[in-house]
Order: C-alpha cells, then sequence, then structure tokens
C-alpha cells in the first residue's frame, strides 16, 4: 500500500496537468461587450463566416432554474462558432480524423464576483493539424485584448 501512494499522487498531477493544456484562456482588459464585438470582428476582418453563436450564460441560467440550481456559474458567457473553409478543406485533407476540430470556437465570459474581467478561451488545436488551426485561433483571440 506505501508504494501504491506516490502512484496515485502522480496520476493526481498529471492527471491536472492534463486537465488546462486542452484549453487556451487569457484575461483581457476590455469589458465583455467589446470583448465580444472584438472577436466577431477579428473573424470577419479575415472573410471567415460565424456559424453560431451560444447563448451559454442564458442557456444555463434556465436551464439550471429548471434543475433546482441556484449557482450563477457565468455573468456573462458566449461561444462563437465559425469556419474557415480553406483551412478546414487543408485539414481534412491531412487527416479526415480531424473533422473534431471544426467549427472553430472562442468563448469569451465573464464570472459572477469578477464582471470586471473578461476571459477568452478556445479549444488547443491537437493532432498533426493543430499548428494550421493554433495560429489563426490566437490571432482572434489576441485581437479580442486590443
Amino acid at each position: 500500500m506505501r508504494h501504491l501512494l506516490p502512484l496515485l499522487c502522480f496520476m493526481l498531477i498529471a492527471t491536472t496537468g492534463q486537465a488546462e493544456e486542452w484549453v487556451v484562456k487569457r484575461k483581457v482588459a476590455n469589458n465583455f461587450s467589446d470583448t465580444r464585438d472584438a472577436v466577431v470582428m477579428a473573424i470577419e476582418n479575415r472573410g471567415l463566416v460565424i456559424n453560431y453563436i451560444s447563448h451559454m450564460s442564458d442557456m444555463l441560467d434556465r436551464t439550471g432554474a429548471d434543475l433546482g440550481a441556484t449557482r450563477k456559474i457565468y455573468a456573462q458567457a458566449e461561444i462563437i462558432e465559425f469556419c474557415s473553409a480553406g483551412l478546414s478543406r487543408k485539414m481534412m485533407e491531412l487527416d479526415p480524423h480531424n473533422i473534431p476540430l471544426c467549427p472553430f470556437a472562442i468563448s469569451i465570459y465573464t464570472l459572477p464576483d469578477e464582471t470586471a474581467t473578461t476571459w477568452v478561451s478556445y479549444r488547443q488545436p491537437r493532432g498533426n493539424a493543430a499548428a494550421m488551426a493554433a495560429s489563426l485561433l490566437e490571432e482572434i483571440a489576441g485581437e479580442a485584448g486590443q
């Protein structure tokens, strides 16, 4: 049993580190509305098409009430899904199993107790197409804080 404890600690540390690696998140100086508008503009200025805007905070508030949950998770939260036909095509030609990387999504949110802080986050691209998608997402998210 004594030998099992170090192994369990190592597994916990490894899992905790991996949990953060799948998401890129950053604080930005702008308020929620300005940040969301900057992300939309950054996407559209590249000639990309926004597929959908998910109003996550509204949905969680609505369904939370139905489930009897009282904790407010976000003050405001939206996920902007978009596509680049050219980039998506290149990624799928490289490997058709890259399909989960599309559509791209960038989240903008504020937390209830930190409404002066806005967060921008996205899934960290993985695999053989990661470099193709990572630079696009980094550029767009970077423009949100300017």
